[in-house]
C-alpha cells in the first residue's frame, strides 16, 4: 500500500502566526501531531508520504501515488478539508477521514469512503483487519478511551522539520473539568489519561536525535490534570534530562489557572524548561464564569493568579469569550482593563459559537437557536447561534475590545509593564541565531519603518535596550507577535 498523509490548510487566524512566521523564514507553526501518529499505527511494509498543506502544495501527482488518502483535521481547516477530498475523489482515489472535524459531524461528509473517527488507537486498527480481509466498513466509531501508554512514538521522519518553528509532542487526553462551550470531555474525556514518563523522554530524545533545538509545544488540553505524577515522576525526569542534554528545548503547554495554587508544580515546571503556558480565562465577570460552567475559574481573583504564575517566571497566554448570555454592554470595557492589567500580551479574544459535540451546542439547540455549524475560526466575527444581546452591538462592542486590547498604544504598554518585572527562568529562549538575528532586522524594516505602530516599536526598541537589556528578544519578538495579531484581527473588519 501506498498511503499520502494530508493535513489540510489553516485559514488566517490568530493561532497560525502567519504573519509572524513570514520574520523567522518558516512555513508553519507545528506539524501534524495526529498524522505523524496515525503514520506509526500503520503496517510497516506500507509506504507512507506526508503533505501539511501549510508548507506546501498538495500536487496531483501526489495524489495519483496514493492508493489510499488519509485526511486528518481541526473544525477550523473545514473548507479546505472539503477542496481535498473533492480533488481525490475527482481522480478516483479512496480517502480516509478521521480527527476531530470528522469526528464532530461525520454525517455531513458524504464523498469520504471510510470513516475512522475517535481515537486512532482504537479504530484504526478495526479498520486495518477489516481492509486486510477485504471487507472494509464506511464508519469505525467508539465510546471507549484509548490507553495512551499504547500509543506509538511518532513518525517524524515524515516531517520537514526545518519548515516549522516549533515541534508537539503529548503527555496525557481529556480534562477533568466540564466547560460548556468545550468538546474536550464529550471527544476525549474527563480522566486524564497519560503517557508513561518513559514515553514522554522517549520522544523527545528522538526529536533531540533528529537535530531539532528550540521550542516543544506539549499539546494537552490541561497539562496538570495529573499533579501527582507530574511532580513526583514526570517533570523531574525531564528537569534530568535537560541538564544532561544542556537544555536544547523551551516549553510551552496549556493548563487550567488552579496551576496558580501550586508554588512546587510551578517551580518544577520552570526548572524543566516551560515557559510559557495558556490559560482560558474567558471572561472577568463572574455570572458569565457560572452560566459557561467554568468552576476552577470561579471565586478567585483572576489577575492575582495570572500574576503568581508571572511571577513564577512563566509567560500567560490567555483565551477571552465574548457573547454569553449573562453578557452586558459593560462586559466590552470589562475585558480590555482586565487584559491591560493582567499583562497577557498574547490574548486570544472571541465571540463565544458553539461546537457540535459541545453541551452548549445541545441547549442552544435545544432551544431553538443554533444556526450553522461552527466554522473554528477564533479572529471571525460570526457566531453559529442567537445572542441574548443584540447582534450588532455584540459585533460593535468585539471591535472595540479589538483595538482596546491590540491597537499601537495599549498593546506595546502592555508589553513593557510586563517586561518590567518579568524573570523567565527558562535562560535559553533568549539565545541568537541567525533565524532570530534575521527576524529583528526584518522588525526594523516591516514594523520599524513601515507599520503604523512603528513610534511604538522604537519606544520599546529603546526601553526594553536599556532597561531590560537581557529580556530585549523577548521585546523584539513580542513587537512581532503585536504586528501578526493586528493583521489577523484586521481581516475582520
Amino acid at each position: 500500500m501506498k498511503i499520502l498523509l494530508v493535513y489540510p490548510e489553516y485559514p488566517d487566524t490568530f493561532w497560525s502566526f502567519k504573519y509572524a512566521l513570514k520574520f523567522v523564514s518558516k512555513k508553519a507553526a507545528y506539524p501534524p501531531l495526529g498524522l505523524i501518529t496515525v503514520a506509526s499505527l500503520l503496517p510497516s511494509e506500507w509506504e507512507t508520504k506526508l503533505v501539511d498543506m501549510n508548507i506546501e502544495k498538495l500536487h496531483i501527482k501526489d495524489i495519483l501515488w496514493a492508493d489510499y488518502i488519509f485526511i486528518s483535521a481541526m473544525s477550523t481547516q473545514i473548507q479546505s478539508a472539503i477542496n481535498v477530498i473533492d480533488r481525490c475523489k475527482a481522480v478516483c482515489k479512496t480517502v480516509v477521514a478521521g480527527g476531530p472535524l470528522f469526528t464532530a459531524d461525520f454525517e455531513k461528509f458524504d464523498k469520504v469512503d471510510y470513516l475512522v473517527l475517535n481515537e486512532a488507537e482504537i479504530t484504526l486498527p478495526l479498520f486495518l483487519e477489516d481492509l486486510k480481509n477485504g471487507n472494509p466498513k464506511k464508519l469505525y466509531q467508539t465510546n471507549k478511551f484509548a490507553n495512551v501508554e499504547k500509543s506509538p512514538l511518532p513518525d517524524y521522519s515524515l516531517v520537514q522539520l526545518q519548515k516549522y518553528t516549533s515541534k508537539s509532542i503529548q503527555f496525557s487526553r481529556g480534562c477533568p473539568f466540564n466547560c460548556e462551550f468545550c468538546d474536550i470531555t464529550a471527544l476525549l474525556g474527563h480522566k486524564c489519561r497519560i503517557k508513561t514518563t518513559g514515553q514522554v523522554i522517549q520522544e523527545l530524545q528522538n526529536l533531540y536525535d533528529l537535530n531539532w533545538r528550540g521550542e516543544v509545544f506539549f499539546v494537552d488540553d490541561n497539562f496538570i490534570g495529573n499533579k501527582k505524577i507530574l511532580k513526583t515522576e514526570l517533570l523531574p525526569a525531564i528537569i534530568q534530562w535537560m541538564e544532561k542534554n544542556q537544555y536544547p528545548f523551551h516549553f510551552t503547554t496549556e493548563a487550567s489557572i488552579n496551576l496558580s495554587d501550586d508554588e512546587e508544580l510551578m517551580k518544577l515546571m520552570t526548572q524543566a524548561g516551560f515557559l510559557t503556558v495558556f490559560i482560558g480565562i474567558e471572561t472577568p465577570e463572574e455570572i458569565s464564569l457560572q452560566e459557561c460552567n467554568k468552576t476552577q475559574n470561579r471565586n478567585r481573583n483572576l489577575i492575582e493568579s495570572i500574576k503568581k504564575v508571572q511571577k513564577a517566571g512563566m509567560e500567560v497566554l490567555g483565551g477571552f469569550i465574548i457573547g454569553f448570555d449573562s453578557d452586558t454592554p459593560g462586559i466590552f470595557r470589562q475585558q480590555i482593563d482586565f487584559i491591560q492589567k493582567s499583562g497577557i500580551i498574547s490574548a486570544m479574544i472571541g465571540l463565544l459559537n458553539a461546537p457540535t459535540k459541545s453541551k452548549l451546542y445541545q441547549r442552544l439547540q435545544a432551544e431553538g437557536r443554533i444556526l450553522e455549524r461552527w466554522s473554528g475560526d477564533n479572529t471571525s466575527s460570526g457566531m453559529n447561534f442567537v445572542p441574548r444581546m443584540d447582534k450588532k452591538e455584540l459585533e460593535a462592542g468585539f471591535l472595540e475590545v479589538i483595538k482596546g486590547v491590540y491597537g499601537g498604544k495599549p498593546f506595546y504598554q502592555r508589553v513593557r509593564n510586563f517586561l518590567k518585572d518579568f524573570q523567565p527562568e527558562v535562560k535559553n529562549k533568549n539565545k541568537v541565531n541567525l533565524n532570530k538575528l534575521m527576524a529583528f532586522i526584518k522588525s526594523i524594516f516591516i514594523i520599524g519603518i513601515f507599520d503604523s505602530n512603528r513610534k511604538y516599536y522604537w519606544k520599546l526598541f529603546f526601553w526594553s535596550l536599556f532597561k531590560r537589556p537581557q529580556l530585549f528578544p523577548m521585546a523584539i519578538t513580542y513587537s512581532i507577535y503585536g504586528y501578526h495579531y493586528k493583521k489577523s484581527y484586521n481581516k475582520i473588519f
